[in-house]
């Protein structure tokens, strides 16, 4: 269990929800049990998370919950109300466009091929860039690995890991 998701009761019908998504409060009505996955795609229209294998296993759905990356397309949505901050790829981007310096740094290094795997590798990135700013490779590696990629471009994202941690 995450340790920014809280336990609240289901119910069966739609409900009024409140979520905290890339800084800004977003009310909605949805069923609670609804994975936060749809929503974000579906209710507001935020695709960078995307719908891999619907088991928590590819990483395609990561999303950041109080800057912890965490794979969204089960976790039902009313867990992460009440203040839970969601971020996004989108919402790592600034207003003006600038890139995070993690996106940068996948683009510097030319780390995306298929794109399946691109939103996964730069939210656990910048989960893992959070928590332990100069990473060595082993951390790298570690902070990446639930991340799927079919396409092979993990070296290429471990160097733009440690691009954008100044490594």
């Amino acid at each position: 269990m995450h340790p920014f998701i809280s336990t609240g009761s289901i119910a069966c019908m739609d409900a009024n929800l409140t979520l905290l998504v890339n800084g800004k409060q977003h009310t909605l009505r949805v069923d609670p049990a609804t994975p936060l996955l749809y929503v974000l795609r579906n209710d507001l229209a935020l695709n960078g998370p995307k719908f891999g294998c619907g088991l928590q296993q590819c990483g395609a759905c990561m999303v950041l919950l109080n800057d912890i990356a965490w794979p969204s397309c089960q976790l039902p949505v009313h867990q992460v109300t009440g203040g839970v901050a969601i971020t996004t790829l989108e919402g790592l981007t600034k207003p003006d466009g600038t890139l995070h310096p993690v996106q940068a740094a996948f683009v510097q290094e030319q780390a995306a091929q298929c794109g399946y795997c691109l939103n996964g590798m730069v939210i656990s990135a910048v989960s893992l860039l959070k928590q332990y700013p100069k990473p060595d490779e082993a951390a790298i590696r570690n902070g990446l690995f639930r991340v799927l990629c079919r396409c092979s471009v993990q070296a290429r994202a471990i160097r733009a890991v440690q691009r954008a941690a100044g490594v």
